[in-house]
């Protein structure tokens, strides 16, 4: 473990205005609690990420204030969307405008329940050198692009964008990270993650409303 912390990342996440995110996901949840669904799974993703030996510290790019404090509260350093000209924008802005060109920059998405630190810290280690991502279960997404430093993150976030990473010249990695590999979108995929085991507080929330819920640890 001690190989994989040598190089310390800045790692930059997006989070919409909770009233608006996660729209395939309605239905999971009473439609109440879907916001409270969508921010336990950013916390879930936040704790995962600050816990992993490899990354220095954690910048979250967002203009909702409950999703601000949040995050806050947890250790991560929060920006505004200040772009407010979409994803890709916004993932630009925090990685090569506040974090900075001169560090290794790693972006993800809010929507990891089931991330673990050793596998964020064995993607990061794969990424070296260079650009490099990492797509869903699904072989589509991206949930990760890394990025050395001196190099714009270039974000091709969207539709495809496994293959419009790949197409712009980064390099895909294969590794087995199944907590890394499935953000959810849909009630299927949360069922998913459920069964890797989701982090305490999506578990939380899910037992609040009455289910039986798998839990993990942040280690």
């Amino acid at each position: 473990m001690a190989d994989l912390a040598m190089v310390a990342w800045t790692a930059v996440m997006p989070v919409k205005r909770l009233g608006a995110a996660k729209s395939r996901l309605r239905g999971a949840v009473p439609p109440a609690r879907h916001a409270d669904l969508a921010l336990a799974m950013v916390r879930d993703t936040v704790s995962a990420v600050l816990a992993a030996s490899s990354v220095a510290g954690l910048l979250v790019v967002t203009d909702d204030p409950e999703a601000a404090a949040a995050v806050a509260a947890l250790g991560a350093r929060v920006v505004p969307d200040r772009p407010a000209a979409g994803l890709n924008d916004a993932l630009r802005y925090g990685a090569d405008e506040v974090a900075g060109l001169g560090g290794h920059r790693v972006v993800l998405a809010g929507d990891l329940p089931a991330l673990r630190p050793g596998q964020l810290d064995a993607a990061l280690h794969a990424a070296r050198p260079g650009r490099a991502f990492v797509a869903d279960a699904a072989g589509t997404g991206t949930v990760l692009l890394a990025v050395a430093p001196g190099e714009p993150l270039d974000p091709r976030f969207g539709i495809g964008s496994a293959a419009a990473h790949e197409a712009s010249g980064a390099r895909p990695l294969a590794g087995d990270w199944p907590g890394l590999r499935h953000d959810v979108d849909t009630p299927a995929d949360l069922a998913t993650v459920l069964r890797l085991g989701a982090g305490e507080h999506t578990c939380a929330l899910l037992r609040d409303l009455g289910l039986q819920v798998a839990c993990v640890s942040a280690a």
